[in-house]
This record gives structure tokens, sequence and C-alpha cells, in this order.
């Protein structure tokens, strides 16, 4: 079997977790405000702000038998570039303050996402930044176009508010078959095993993004009305 279907396969479950959380099933149903919104956009910043850093941190210690991987790694962050600078951007076309957003503490949630892969990184196999890809690319492709069209017709949003969702969802259709190629260059046990392990783990850790978002969109419109 051919690493990538694998990995898709002992990552089931991890998917399923996230999916599972009662965010999504509300978006679908039109049962979300402006607050969720802007709360999911404030959890991306405070994690895609991270994403060159810990590329950058995981090719660095990759050996030269990992040429390619490096190589991949550095084509992913040439796509990434900018893209925290499209959320903030977003917040402020949704009317809010970005500058706010931008100097906030980052949710307890994704700061422990980002944690977890600073530490997978630095720790223990710096391949497992792929696990990372898997869960937030694929995420972002089977879930933002449609939940970008949702979210534009019921709020009433211009297309300035919705460059994250909308332009991150589209490359990442076009990502998913660059990441397929590249997992099945993985021969290593060691390093399958590793990618497998994050990609759990952030499946898990993204899935309570999910789920801290009905909260964090109350504190903000408390903060709102006060």
């Amino acid at each position: 079997m051919l690493f990538y279907k694998r990995l898709l396969s002992e990552t089931s479950s991890g998917q399923e977790y996230l999916l599972s959380a009662q965010i999504i099933n509300d978006v679908f149903e039109g049962k979300f405000s402006l607050d969720t919104y802007v709360a999911f956009l404030n959890q991306a910043y405070h994690h895609v702000k991270h994403t060159i850093p810990l590329l950058m941190s995981a090719g660095s210690r990759l050996n030269d038998t990992h040429e390619w991987a490096r190589l991949t790694i550095g084509e992913y962050i040439q796509e990434e570039m900018g893209h925290e600078q499209w959320i903030l951007n977003d917040i402020e076309a949704c009317g809010f303050d970005r500058e706010t957003f931008e100097k906030a503490d980052a949710p307890h949630s994704s700061e422990m996402m980002v944690a977890y892969l600073y530490d997978t990184v630095a720790r223990k196999n710096p391949m497992g930044i792929f696990g990372m890809v898997l869960v937030l690319e694929g995420t972002s492709s089977s879930l933002a176009p449609a939940v970008a069209q949702i979210v534009r017709e019921q709020l009433s949003l211009p297309d300035e508010a919705m460059t994250y969702l909308t332009t991150h969802g589209e490359l990442d259709q076009d990502h998913i078959q660059f990441f397929e190629n590249a997992m099945n260059k993985v021969t290593d046990l060691e390093d399958q095993k590793a990618i497998i392990h994050s990609a759990n783990a952030v499946y898990r850790l993204y899935g309570d993004v999910y789920r801290s978002l009905s909260t964090a969109a109350q504190e903000i419109k408390d903060k709102r009305a006060a």
C-alpha cells in the first residue's frame, strides 16, 4: 500500500473527531453569527501565523537524505506567505479592529496546537510537520468552499471579508495531489509513524479549536455589547 493511502486509513478516526464538532453541523444549518465567523478567523490567525516558522524549523532539522522533503517544505513556504494578513484583512472588513486581534493573546486551543507542533519538530521527528499539512490543508479543501458560500450568503459579507476562507480553500484543492505525491516518497518507517502520529494529534487538537468557537463567539459578542 502506498503511504498516502495508509496515512488516510490510519488517521480516519482522528478526522472523524474533528468533523464531529457541533459547530460544523451548526454552520451547515445556518446556526451561526458574525461573532462565530470572527471567532473562527481569530483562531485561524493565531495558528496560521506560525505556519511558516514551523515549516522553516522543520526544514532546517532534516538531513541530506531528506532533501526532497526540504524542497517540498520550501514550496509550501512560498505558498503560505502572507496568509495571516489575509485573515486580519477579513477581520477588519467585518467591522472589527484588526490591531486588537493581532496583539491579543492566542486562544488556548490554538496555542496548544501550535505548541504541540513546535515540540514535534524540535524534540521528536521534524517529518511530523506533514501531519499538520494533511489536517489543515485537507480540512480546508473539503470544507472551505461550501462553508464560504454559506457564510457569505447568511451574513451578506463582501468579498473583502472572505479572502482567507475562499482563497485558502481554492489553493488547498490544488495542493492535495502535490501532497499525495510527496507522501508516497516517504519510505522510512519511523518517518511514516511520525507523520501518522502527528496527524492524529493535530486532528484532535484542531477539533478542539472548532469545539471552542461557540464560547469564543459569545465572548466576542459580550465585548461588543459592553
